[in-house]
């Protein structure tokens, strides 16, 4: 069949580019297989489809592969299939939000400051990593113990094993061991503060999937910041508004805005159109 396609830039509000995300609109009577197999051929980190709602409280469904198989749930995705939809002209039962179902449940969006924004989805699981994760983690990262904060795990769906460090510096500095990733099978986001006045950003963030699941280390990354932002502001660590910068080493521009309002974690950042037309499969 033919159906629409959008290939959605997230996160980046230019000149340097963010993540990029391929949405597949009308994507009823697609199998799984169908999708996983358009999924490989993008080879983009995740291309999502759009279906019909099985909740009443849902203005849309959505799915989301990377090559290797399908997600609970994503950030980047999220926000532009989000954007895609509205594009094509999707109008949210409610005026001031939409509302996405995905594997992972419920997710509500909302405009902000020219921005889409999602609320973070809860934490599946959510504790310290034990001693022997620890140890993996800066073996695989390469780095010293020492310059590690906290290690715990942050997931919101994919898996995330979130690692701070002393700075932003080291986090700008890391050269992980990506084999010693893909055999331990982590999914490691990284992340320190900066602390000069006038630094790019509050946060500079990393994420590295190994190769499994696409590119190696991900330009630029909603969930992980989702979880990052629960983790941190519940422990005191980070302001209930901030902004995080990722995809530095990759020559990508991501800006990710985190807002704590009323007990919910938002995460907005830019998205558009970058290619738009049809596609046969």
């Amino acid at each position: 069949m033919t159906r629409t396609f959008r290939q959605v830039d997230v996160f980046a509000p230019g000149p340097l580019p963010g993540n990029p995300v391929a949405v597949v609109h009308d994507a009823e009577g697609m199998s799984d297989s169908d999708m996983l197999s358009l999924a490989r051929w993008t080879n983009l980190s995740e291309t999502t489809f759009l279906l019909g709602p099985r909740s009443p409280e849902a203005d849309y469904r959505l799915r989301i592969f990377t090559p290797a198989g399908e997600l609970p749930f994503a950030g980047h995705p999220t926000l532009g299939s989000a954007h895609a939809w509205l594009e094509e002209g999707g109008e949210p039962r409610d005026a001031g939000a939409l509302v996405q179902e995905c594997e992972a449940g419920l997710i509500t969006l909302r405009p902000t400051g020219g921005r889409l924004a999602f609320a973070a989805p809860p934490l599946t699981r959510y504790e310290d990593a034990v001693p022997e994760i620890r140890q993996a983690a800066v073996r695989c990262l390469r780095i010293s113990p020492e310059r590690v904060r906290s290690i715990r795990w942050i997931d919101n769906g994919p898996g995330w094993l979130g690692v701070l460090l002393r700075s932003a510096q080291d986090v700008l500095d890391l050269e992980p061991d990506m084999a010693a990733i893909d055999e331990k099978g982590l999914k490691l986001g990284v992340a320190g503060f900066f602390d000069a006045e006038a630094a790019p950003a509050d946060i500079e963030v990393r994420a590295f999937v190994g190769s499994g699941d696409g590119p190696a280390e991900d330009p630029v990354t909603g969930s992980l910041n989702a979880g990052l932002a629960q983790w941190l502001m519940e422990q005191g660590l980070a302001p209930d508004r901030y902004v995080a910068r990722q995809g530095t080493r990759l020559g990508r521009g991501g800006f990710v805005h985190v807002v704590r309002e009323a007990g919910e974690t938002w995460i907005s950042g830019a998205t558009r159109t970058v290619v738009s037309g049809h596609i046969d499969w």
